[in-house]
């Protein structure tokens, strides 16, 4: 399976007990949202191996999975840090003005003067709003709103966003 054909939807985190459960931090907008894959790919460095989804369970603070195959606790260890994918052709289309947070990764971030600010580095759940972390190439980082009032358009196909933000916010 090719990066481009995959979204990321999450990590492990380690294990979970002595049964080959592993802990999850899913960045999916349900906790539980990638349960409803029956396949995840998960991987390092581009290089991805696909896992059956048996079982799982909400906790306090992560998410619990048990894996086809992952058996024991040293196994379950050995995932730690890989990445959680799944087939970008499994997940449902986004609405119009939604976006995967996965597209936006890399975009350009351009102000109406036509300044570059940065590229899309990061993207953070605040609660209120999801707020867009742009770096630039001084090494700066901005975090933006991700509301209508800064973000202004969102165009995937050339891979840039407008927005309403100075160089000096």
């Amino acid at each position: 399976m090719r990066d481009e054909d995959l979204v990321v939807m999450g990590f492990v985190r380690g294990a979970f007990g002595i049964k080959g459960w592993v802990k999850i931090h899913a960045d999916t907008e349900y906790a539980d949202g990638l349960f409803d894959y029956p396949v995840w790919w998960l991987g390092k460095n581009g290089s991805w191996k696909p896992y059956t989804f048996e079982n799982g369970a909400v906790q306090p603070k992560a998410l619990a999975a048990k894996l086809e195959g992952v058996e024991g606790r040293d196994a379950a260890e050995l995932l730690r840090g890989s990445q959680i994918a799944v087939p970008r052709s499994e997940l449902p289309a986004p609405a119009d003005d939604e976006y995967y947070w996965n597209d936006l990764m890399g975009l350009t971030v351009v102000n109406q003067q036509g300044e570059t600010l940065g590229k899309v580095d990061n993207l953070l759940e605040t609660g209120a709003n999801d707020v867009l972390v742009v770096k630039g190439d001084d090494g700066q980082q901005r975090l933006i709103p991700f509301v209508e009032q800064y973000v202004l358009d969102v165009v995937p196909a050339e891979g840039r966003i407008l927005v309403d933000w100075g160089l000096d916010y």
